[in-house]
């Protein structure tokens, strides 16, 4: 079994928001006990609604803010503010929007060489262009397209693009944070097969963001169902898909449309709507939408744990 890529152990990231010249400012708990690792080849995915904490955990991992409280270890190695030039290479993000996250006033060629130029001064522009290229080709996309513009490209080349962007630095992990959702659903399965690929050519790490449940399906070795800032269930992707624990998960899982007949659940439809997180409820923050509900729940919050699979629930499902 090869060394984890990433070990993460009670992430939490706490905001400050609102107050004023004679109040205290409220504090938002975006994420909390967030603990994971995640082994080369393999993909972890965070799964839940709008709000739900993915992205904070997203921009913890790739090392763009500092986390509240917890540890995280990249390749053996504690990250702390000090040496985060030195470990950010190893960890690279691939964006939802493939318009937004790519510089239009620049051509392929120079998007894909910015990294290096940054990151590895001592490379030739020879070096450079030759590793765009490699790059490039790694991807799918053609030699003519080095000297084109972003503007030139459908959506999936260019999330090609910004594939092979974080790749140039050669990282061990890739955060992608709902990479295929802004594509048509034609393209999104040439894009998701494209990743399974370089993870196996390269023995990437996947750190995979979704709400989608059908792609996580495909993609998934472990998965990480996380309501309002908290990791609520946590197993390997067949477990939580097949026998859900948690009431939130079964409700996410019926909610996906599914053409095999085997997989159809009846449709669990939630009350009420996601709590704002400045008002978090006592007790279970998932009671008041939670058909299961008892006195305790609304009283004491579940710690994840339990078997076959942890779930963060005093009367877990099956």
């Amino acid at each position: 079994m090869s060394a984890p890529v990433v070990i993460a152990e009670n992430l939490a990231r706490h905001y400050e928001v609102g107050g004023g010249l004679f109040s205290k400012p409220n504090v938002v708990k975006a994420l909390s006990h967030a603990s994971f690792s995640i082994e080369p080849g393999k993909t972890l995915a965070v799964v839940g609604e709008s709000g739900c904490g993915k992205s904070t955990l997203a921009r913890l991992i790739t090392l763009i803010e500092e986390p509240t409280a917890g540890t995280l270890s990249i390749g053996g190695t504690p990250a702390t503010p000090a040496n985060w030039d030195k470990l950010r290479s190893d960890m690279q993000i691939v964006f939802q929007d493939p318009y937004g996250s790519l510089n239009l006033r620049h051509r392929v060629g120079s998007i894909l060489e910015e990294p290096l130029k940054i990151n590895r001064p001592e490379m030739s522009a020879q070096d450079r262009q030759a590793k765009a290229r490699e790059m490039m080709a790694l991807v799918g996309l053609r030699p003519e397209h080095y000297d084109r513009f972003p503007h030139m490209f459908s959506g999936g080349q260019r999330q090609r693009i910004a594939i092979a962007r974080a790749l140039m630095l050669e990282p061990k992990l890739l955060v992608l944070d709902e990479p295929v959702s802004a594509l048509d659903l034609s393209i999104q399965s040439q894009v998701l097969n494209l990743l399974l690929d370089l993870q196996e050519r390269l023995d990437l790490a996947y750190l995979f963001i979704s709400h989608d449940l059908s792609v996580v399906r495909h993609v998934a070795d472990e998965v990480i169902v996380m309501y309002l800032g908290r990791p609520v269930e946590f197993g390997a992707r067949d477990q939580v898909f097949d026998a859900p624990r948690h009431p939130y998960t079964k409700a996410l899982l019926s909610a996906t449309p599914t053409t095999e007949p085997h997989l159809r659940r009846e449709r669990i439809k939630l009350e009420g709507e996601l709590p704002s997180p400045l008002n978090v409820p006592e007790g279970c923050p998932f009671a008041p939408r939670c058909w299961k509900a008892k006195d305790i729940c609304r009283q004491t919050r579940p710690e994840l744990s339990g078997q076959p699979h942890p779930a963060a629930c005093h009367f877990p499902e099956g």
